[in-house]
């Protein structure tokens, strides 16, 4: 038995959060019966659930990896007309949802599913999932800065660090760093970078966890594989437990 939410998300309905609505607002019926109720249960073997007069059965589960170009944003609904990551995908496949959120500027590694667990898992503070980023930014950034950004600088009354930082190189008025994170407060690096005096000119997630871009050309995609997504689930549980 799952929640009926949870079931609407992992069926492609929606999105968590928009599934709870339609139950809200009564576009939801389990057996027949309007369900108003956040948190009703129900068997996807046995229950038959109608969203909107349309039968909702269990999809496949697809997860795919994507190199994000700047411009895009990782959201399935826009009412001004902007470029998003899924208008990179066929329009054959089912609904997918971006696995959080790299912002309109940044580029790089992004990952896409109808899997709401593995999101989470992905997703969630809790999970500490690592997550690598090559940032280019204006000034020489020196060890006292990477030192500030290892320790942890305030912004917008939060504390934000790095976990690692390496591969440093300077480049005439350009600095370019790696860095390690295992959280994903909003527009993070940004944020941190400012703080310290040296604004980001380019932004790149290059991997998630032990899955990195590698040679996937800008706005192309593939599936991960069976073994991919075993290792981030592993990798997901194993820092949860550390």
């Amino acid at each position: 038995m799952v929640r009926l939410q949870k079931f609407l998300a992992e069926a492609g309905v929606d999105s968590r959060r928009r599934c709870e609505q339609l139950i809200e607002d009564g576009c939801v019926s389990v057996n027949g019966q309007p369900v108003r109720v956040l948190g009703t249960k129900v068997d996807p073997d046995r229950d038959s659930v109608i969203v909107n007069g349309k039968p909702v059965v269990l999809e496949r589960k697809i997860y795919i990896a994507l190199n994000k170009p700047a411009g895009f944003l990782c959201t399935n609904h826009d009412t001004h007309g902007r470029k998003r990551v899924i208008d990179l995908l066929p329009r054959s496949l089912p609904r997918l949802y971006s696995v959080g959120r790299l912002d309109k500027d940044t580029e790089g590694l992004l990952f896409l599913t109808n899997d709401g667990t593995f999101s989470l898992r992905l997703t969630h503070p809790r999970y500490k999932m690592s997550k690598t980023y090559l940032v280019e930014v204006e000034g020489e950034v020196k060890s006292v800065g990477i030192a500030r950004l290892l320790k942890g600088v305030h912004s917008e009354g939060e504390m934000l660090h790095a976990e690692k930082i390496f591969q440093v190189r300077t480049r005439n008025t350009t600095t370019e760093l790696r860095l390690v994170l295992s959280e994903g407060k909003k527009r993070q690096i940004r944020r941190m970078m400012a703080a310290i005096g040296h604004p980001v000119k380019r932004l790149v997630r290059l991997a998630v966890g032990p899955v990195e871009l590698g040679n996937l050309a800008i706005s192309q995609w593939r599936y991960l594989t069976h073994e991919e997504v075993y290792k981030l689930m592993q990798f997901s549980s194993a820092a949860f437990h550390s």
